[in-house]
């Protein structure tokens, strides 16, 4: 009764393995195999004694020998199918296996519906006991394929298909269907063997990833070898980016995504890895002719292996620090001592911003590369030919430059202009060792444009200010947003005192027009010249009367005059341009001068030094200006400032102009001026060292000699870059004044 039950089966399984399963089974035909099946799992052994108890469910299940039936079934056909494919070579063996495997995983899949019986139950039971070479029947027949047919199989069939590989690597057009069939089979029959129903990609990485893999590495190995013996370097990266984009298209079109990986790791090491010295040698040549393009292509092609970029950042960074050097060493042959501001700043924006769009463009913006460029303009900014040996040049250059920007000038900048040279400037601030130099220059001349009121306009200004404390802090800045508010409270001043005079005075005595700012000592950096100085009688009462005021007003100040930075306008009455009388405008020390010519035409120098009071460089200077501007003829003495020379106010003076500015800065001012600057920087600098060892050493009581130091060092370097010797001076100072102890040769102590 088991064979005739069995024959039943086997005809079903014969019409869905080895026929046309759509015209091979029935519905009737379906429900009798599945009634077999039943019945032959459900029938009572013969040996089985009446009244003998059942099994559960009230029958014996004989599936194992239905089980065992099915195997020898499988193994035979599967036979048939293995004795046919020998036949079959190349495109023609690919094409019999996935024509075969769709069949067989079809009828796999019907198998597993009418053997559902003997899955629910025996092969269940099975399992649950532990017996993993025991599967349902789907699984089974997967199993009987790759041990009965794949094995002996496999070989010729990954050679078929590493041809057709080679063949559109080559160029030529292939089915890439036919491939993804072969790969979801092989994904297909990595079977997991504690849960049927999951799926290992053991048998894709051992039998097709693994000999795919080799061959592709063999390929380019042998491809990159040639090709770059034949052509040049620049060609062979448009072959690599090719190549590299062509494999990463075959994982979409065939191949498992869990290739992707080590594809095109074997594809970077055979195509980058092993040509990146040929690669790095053709990295300068590229940048000495700027080509950016291929520097983008030799960036992605090294940025995909380890360390690919390490030597191009160095090479880079080399190579845009001389590029800087040379601007500036060209710049200053040319210029010679007469260097302007604005050349330079210019000089080495221009290296900086082409270097910067290098980087953003063919380099991707990588932090590293950017930290490199950084790197090069420091060093060039700092360090170069104007510089020499002080790095206090560059933040005096662009200190100036900002001046020449945010002061009126007869050419006009549209504000967004303005802001965008601004933000040029804070470019290269940035990279300035020394800010404390740039602080101390640019609050010097902000001093005077407000003085001077030649400012383009308080926004700019404003602007500046906020830029330079996001990037230094607030410390930074005080001062000079102090200056603002100084002239803010002066005009609130001025406004007051008018108001005092207009109730005091007759309007007859009121005849000068006086403008007055009072500036904080603490936060601007001006100081009065070493110089004498009378002020002129036509001035003394406007003068007493503001001071007799202002000491009412704040009777424990004390007012230092400015005399250098005033100034004035002297209205012509001898000389005419046309109908209309020019109209001077001078310092107060000029206005000292020329008052004393209304009661005679002729001066010796003697005369005016004794009117003036002034010291002989600033009486000369003064002299000079109204000599060269024809103002006054010199008439006795060869150079201005002789001893007895004369000076005769020239009545037949000539000007284009009617307002006639005389108000030129003075060399010997404006020399003494830098050399003040530079010394209050020192002296600033050594009172930030004191300040900053103090403060670590309240904090940490004891430390040694080089932690100290390098300490100071780390809080200080935001303003400027302090030498050791300068420090060991402020620590040896600040030992002699009693706040620190040496404990030994080594280590210091903090005095409280």
């Amino acid at each position: 009764m088991a064979y005739s039950r069995w024959s039943i089966v086997e005809l079903g399984i014969d019409k869905i393995l080895a026929k046309n399963i759509e015209e091979g089974l029935t519905p009737a035909l379906y429900m009798k195999i599945y009634t077999a099946i039943y019945q032959f799992c459900t029938a009572a052994r013969p040996s089985q004694q009446i009244g003998q108890s059942t099994p559960a469910r009230g029958a014996q299940l004989l599936g194992a020998d239905l089980y065992k039936n099915l195997i020898t079934y499988l193994k035979s056909h599967l036979a048939d199918i293995r004795n046919e494919a020998a036949q079959y070579s190349d495109e023609a063996l690919i094409k019999y296996y996935i024509r075969t495997w769709n069949r067989y995983t079809i009828g796999a899949r019907y198998l597993n519906h009418i053997f559902e019986y003997l899955n629910r139950h025996w092969v269940k039971r099975e399992r649950d006991e532990g017996r993993r070479n025991v599967y349902d029947v789907n699984t089974l027949c997967l199993v009987k394929w790759r041990t009965e047919f794949f094995v002996t199989v496999q070989e010729r069939l990954m050679a078929a298909i590493l041809k057709l590989v080679e063949k559109q690597r080559n160029g030529e057009s292939i089915d890439t269907m036919n491939i993804k069939s072969v790969v979801q089979s092989f994904v297909s029959l990595g079977l997991d063997e504690n849960d049927s129903k999951k799926v290992s990609l053991s048998v894709y990485k051992t039998f097709f990833e693994a000999p795919f893999i080799t061959a592709t590495e063999v390929y380019y190995r042998e491809e990159s070898k040639q090709f770059v013996a034949e052509n040049s370097v620049v060609e062979y990266m448009k072959k690599a980016e090719s190549r590299l984009a062509e494999e990463s298209g075959r994982v979409q079109m065939y191949l498992h995504q869990s290739t992707d990986k080590v594809l095109m790791r074997t594809c970077e090491v055979v195509l980058i890895s092993d040509h990146a010295a040929l690669l790095r040698d053709e990295f300068q040549n590229l940048l000495d002719a700027d080509r950016q393009d291929d520097l983008k292509r030799m960036f992605m092609l090294l940025s995909r292996i380890p360390e690919g970029l390490d030597p191009l950042r160095v090479k880079f960074e080399a190579h845009v620090r001389k590029q800087g050097l040379a601007a500036v060493e060209k710049l200053a042959n040319e210029a010679g001592d007469s260097l302007e501001p604005k050349a330079y700043v210019d000089a080495l924006l221009e290296v900086h911003k082409q270097y910067s769009s290098l980087v953003q463009y063919a380099f991707d913006s990588d932090a590293d590369f950017v930290k490199s460029l950084d790197n090069a303009c420091r060093e060039f900014i700092n360090r170069n030919k104007v510089c020499k040996s002080s790095s206090s040049k560059s933040p005096e250059l662009l200190a100036k430059y900002s001046d020449a920007l945010l002061k009126k000038s007869g050419k006009s900048t549209e504000e967004s202009d303005l802001d965008s040279k601004l933000s040029d400037i804070m470019t290269l601030f940035k990279y300035i060792d020394d800010k404390d130099v740039f602080q101390k220059f640019y609050s010097r001349m902000l001093s005077r444009r407000l003085v001077y009121g030649t400012s383009t306009s308080d926004d700019a200004e404003s602007s500046m200010i906020s830029k330079l404390k996001e990037v230094c802090g607030f410390g930074y800045t005080n001062k000079l947003q102090r200056m603002f508010q100084d002239m803010s409270i002066s005009a609130d001043l001025q406004a007051q005192f008018r108001e005092s005079m207009s109730k005091a005075l007759d309007p007859a005595e009121m005849n000068i027009d006086f403008t007055i700012l009072v500036l904080g000592t603490s936060f601007w950096p001006l100081q009065p010249l070493n110089t004498t100085f009378n002020l002129p009688d036509d001035l003394v009462k406007t003068f007493e009367r503001f001071q007799s005021f202002y000491q009412n007003k704040h009777s424990g100040r004390k007012l230092s005059w400015l005399w250098q930075l005033s100034k004035g306008e002297l209205k012509v009455n001898y000389a005419k341009a046309g109908k209309i009388g020019y109209t001077f405008q001078v310092s107060t020390f000029q206005m000292a001068i020329l008052l004393p010519y209304n009661s005679a035409d002729t001066y010796t120098y003697e005369q005016l030094q004794q009117v003036t009071a002034l010291n002989k460089e600033y009486l000369v200077g003064s002299l000079t200006i109204l000599v060269k501007a024809k103002v006054l003829l010199l008439e006795i003495g060869r150079e201005v400032g002789d001893a007895g020379s004369k000076y005769t106010l020239n009545k037949d003076f000539k000007n284009k102009k009617i307002r006639v500015n005389l108000n030129l800065p003075l060399r010997s001012e404006q020399k003494q001026e830098i050399e003040t600057t530079h010394k209050t920087i020192e002296e600033d600098r050594k009172m930030l060292m004191q300040s900053a060892i103090v403060r670590i050493m309240k904090a940490r009581k004891v430390l040694k000699h080089v932690a100290l130091v390098q300490e100071t060092i780390s809080q200080i370097q935001s303003r400027f870059t302090p030498k050791v010797p300068e420090i060991k001076k402020c620590i040896d100072f600040l030992i002699e004044k009693e706040y620190l102890e040496r404990i030994d040769n080594d280590r210091y102590s903090y005095l409280a």
